[in-house]
């Protein structure tokens, strides 16, 4: 990957001024032409305090234009000293006047002019913000202490109130999986920054000391049959298991890869193994359900289906490097779920293999805070208003769902759906609701 890092660092009065109150008459002047049609959106983006235009992008859709940032923010935004870091940012912008979507993958940015399903839906914008610690966007030198949600709430809040200058309309927070997650965090400590959030397949892993809910989960979803055609083809595998690291080992060989952060090669395929029915659920399709290997499956078919459910690729150095940060945010605040394993005793040599800290190199310090989820998941329940949750009914990673409890707020499911949803997979109904949702929350301002 580029780096896109700068190691300068501005002044400490412009990286923790809030960014509603940065700014001079050029800043202000380029918005109010911008907004007027008189002044071009780029000159008006490198107006702004503290951001850089990195690149503007071929591949929009038309009546689209597609810029590459990078906002300078603190790393601790309670500690000015800390120092500051550039966060990437992508923006698809159409047109001033039109709503703002506020947009994440939780991990890095998507770096492809792709519109969410809300950008769509409204004929937004679409504003990006990359997670800290993830792609370009990593603070150098200080580990992970500030790789909290609190901090990337903050970065967040800090992104809203510098662009809300330009684009004064309505903002719709979404994203997938951790993006919704991330979404729903910055909701939590910034209610009013956004007016409403759509978030996709959002776990909510309240306790992490309590997993019954995805054990649960998992010894239910699917039909029996198809239940037992998954757990009798990890015996099959397990039971084959020199044979099986021996071709990993050579693949990863072959590929100039290691497997020193999670230890072994062998340890990395027991991982795969025991991940196989809760990744098969989430991503699988009915064709993927067909294609079990049976009985006489020979060990190619057995190797490959693991590959292809698991991610075999996901353990090894190369790839489990860029996803330090995910595993770190299980290990200390999010949590992590367990999986059915009584069916494998006996083929079975670690103990808790897919613990968070199987991930990180034992010299990044990890200490779990128990009380985080536990108060998002209250905040929700009680207070969260303008919240759509949109949750496909054999997803195993919203075994336990969030519950909104305030305003406005639903939790929709898709029949069927796994942790690929979207609001035109609901029924009729709710997909009616869902579209009404978001125009209410556009201020009436939707593409429908």
């Amino acid at each position: 990957m580029r780096d896109w890092t700068r190691r300068r660092l501005l002044t400490a009065a412009i990286s923790t001024v809030p960014a509603v109150g940065l700014g001079t008459a050029t800043a202000r002047a380029a918005a109010r032409k911008s907004r007027s049609g008189s002044g071009d959106i780029a000159d008006t983006l490198r107006a702004l305090p503290g951001l850089r235009v990195i690149e503007e992008l071929p591949g929009a859709e038309p009546g689209y234009r597609f810029f590459v940032l990078g906002l300078r923010q603190p790393v601790d935004h309670t500690e000015p000293a800390a120092g500051t870091f550039e966060q990437r940012l992508t923006l698809l912008h159409t047109c001033a006047d039109r709503p703002t979507i506020l947009f994440t993958t939780g991990y890095d940015a998507v770096l492809t002019p792709r519109r969410t399903e809300p950008a769509v839906l409204l004929g937004a914008n679409q504003l990006q913000i990359e997670h800290r610690y993830f792609g370009t966007s990593r603070p150098t030198a200080h580990g992970y202490p500030y790789l909290t949600i609190r901090q990337a709430a903050d970065d967040q809040h800090r992104v809203v109130r510098l662009f809300r200058r330009l684009y004064r309309g309505a903002w719709i927070s979404t994203g997938g999986s951790k993006g919704g997650m991330t979404a729903i965090y910055h909701r939590r400590f910034h209610p009013h920054d956004v007016d409403g959030t759509v978030a996709y397949a959002a776990p909510n892993n309240v306790d992490d000391r309590d997993d019954s809910a995805y054990l649960r989960f998992l010894d239910t979803v699917g039909s029996a049959e198809l239940r037992d055609a998954v757990k009798a083809t990890q015996r099959r595998i397990l039971l084959r298991r020199t044979e099986m690291v021996r071709r990993y080992e050579a693949w990863a060989a072959a590929a100039g890869d290691t497997f020193r952060i999670v230890g072994s090669a062998d340890k990395a395929f027991e991982i795969a193994v025991l991940r196989a029915p809760l990744m098969f659920w989430m991503n699988g399709k009915p064709v993927d359900h067909a294609a079990v290997p049976g009985p006489d499956a020979t060990a190619d078919e057995l190797y490959t289906w693991l590959d292809r459910t698991a991610g075999l690729s996901l353990y090894a150095d190369s790839v489990a490097r860029d996803y330090i940060p995910y595993w770190y945010q299980l290990g200390t605040q999010l949590g992590y779920l367990a999986v059915p394993s009584s069916h494998l005793d006996g083929l079975l040599r670690y103990r808790d293999p897919i613990r968070p800290r199987s991930f990180v190199p034992r010299d990044i310090p990890m200490r779990f805070d128990s009380a985080a989820m536990p108060d998002v998941d209250r905040w929700v329940r009680r207070r969260g208003s303008r919240l759509l949750f949109v949750n496909g009914t054999m997803d195993p990673a919203v075994a336990e769902p969030f519950r909104p409890g305030g305003p406005d707020s639903r939790v929709m499911w898709v029949p069927g759906g796994n942790h690929h949803v979207s609001i035109e997979g609901l029924a009729p109904a709710d997909r009616a609701e869902a579209r009404a949702m978001l125009v209410r929350w556009a201020g009436d301002s939707g593409n429908f």
